[in-house]
């Protein structure tokens, strides 16, 4: 090989490595979008709160929205490091990092809630709190609600607030107008005891699975359907694979504002009544954002050439019958008492039905 030659090789490697190098450099990271328009550098207290979905549904957005204005509101004194997308795992093991304090918040699904607070399955049963208008009716009821956001606080979890993501349903890649129809399809379900209870009643044919593992498992045919809320499928994309929705409406989907007690117990009075007044004036506010987003998501999807049904009242009937059971299977669970509860009523599950007009 001359060294002209050999010169030339060289030189392209350099320019090779230099490309690679430079592609390195411009890929962006997913949370690069939402970064602070503020220098987070002189907090003196940090808060990385995790979630697993994305940020433009709006009970996601509400992490940045309370990282915006509790900056803002301790003039810089605390800085919510918020990690959307997933980017810290999924999230029963993002639930372990916040009990051992690893990260200090989570806006955490419903859904995965039961796994340190099975009071907060309450939620997920199936046709009680499951429209807008009861989650409102709910929330303004401080007993119960106040009751139900301490399901963590005996293991070293408060719970501050809620946003939501919508109604659930059934989101296929075939179309589902009737129970038999929906017998013939593998959902995709959280890892959560009242949901996976739910499935068995059924008697479909539920997959659990994480879901940061949806869209591979999807578009590969491991699953052929999910049990989700029409804003989260067409954001995040799965309505490019499953393009029917059934509106069951059996639930609402809710993040619950999740953080370890002793960091904030670690926060000067001051600052821990400006916390939970921001928590709480986001979460109201992002609540009612949430009904026009789905209603907005739902028009979206149909011009997209999604196919929305519903199923009759009959069939409906049907599986309020069959989820009723997991009412009165998850009772127990939901009616447990702990040391830190100031409320104790006899049933709350009973209180919660009676509050919601809930009739077996």
């Amino acid at each position: 090989m001359t060294s002209r030659r050999l010169g030339i090789i060289v030189i392209m490697c350099i320019l090779c490595m230099g490309m690679i190098a430079g592609t390195a450099i411009a890929k962006k990271s997913p949370l690069d979008a939402w970064k602070p328009d503020f220098d987070p550098s002189g907090a003196k207290y940090k808060c990385i709160v995790s979630n697993i979905s994305h940020p433009v549904i709006k009970g996601v957005f509400a992490g940045l929205a309370i990282r915006d204005e509790l900056w803002k509101r301790t003039n810089g004194q605390i800085y919510i490091d918020y990690k959307p997308l997933a980017v810290l795992g999924g999230e029963v093991e993002v639930l372990n990092q916040l009990q051992m304090g690893a990260i200090q918040g989570m806006g955490v699904s419903s859904v995965a809630a039961t796994n340190l607070g099975p009071r907060f399955g309450v939620v997920n049963l199936p046709f009680l709190i499951n429209s807008f208008d009861k989650l409102d009716k709910f929330t303004k009821n401080e007993k119960l609600f106040g009751h139900f956001l301490m399901a963590m606080d005996h293991q070293g979890i408060m719970g501050l607030d809620i946003t939501g993501y919508g109604n659930y349903g059934w989101a296929t890649t075939t179309p589902v107008k009737t129970i038999a129809d929906a017998g013939k399809v593998k959902f995709r379900i959280a890892e959560a005891a009242v949901n996976q209870l739910l499935y068995k009643e059924w008697n479909f044919n539920p997959v659990v699975m994480p879901w940061p593992d949806v869209p591979i498992a999807l578009k590969q045919g491991v699953i052929t359907g999910l049990d989700h809320a029409p804003t989260v499928c067409n954001i995040t994309k799965k309505f490019e694979t499953a393009k029917y929705f059934t509106q069951t409406n059996h639930a609402q989907g809710l993040f619950i504002w999740i953080f370890n007690k002793a960091w904030f117990n670690s926060l000067p009075a001051d600052l821990q009544k400006t916390f939970k007044d921001v928590v709480h004036e986001v979460c109201a506010d992002i609540r009612k954002q949430t009904v026009q987003q789905e209603a907005d998501e739902i028009e979206k999807a149909k011009k997209s050439g999604v196919t929305f049904f519903k199923l009759s009242d009959e069939e409906l009937q049907i599986l309020k019958k069959q989820g009723n059971k997991v009412h009165k299977k998850y009772a127990d669970e939901i009616n447990k008492l702990y040391q830190g509860d100031t409320y104790k009523p006899a049933s709350f599950l009973k209180e919660v039905q009676e509050s919601m007009g809930y009739k077996e």
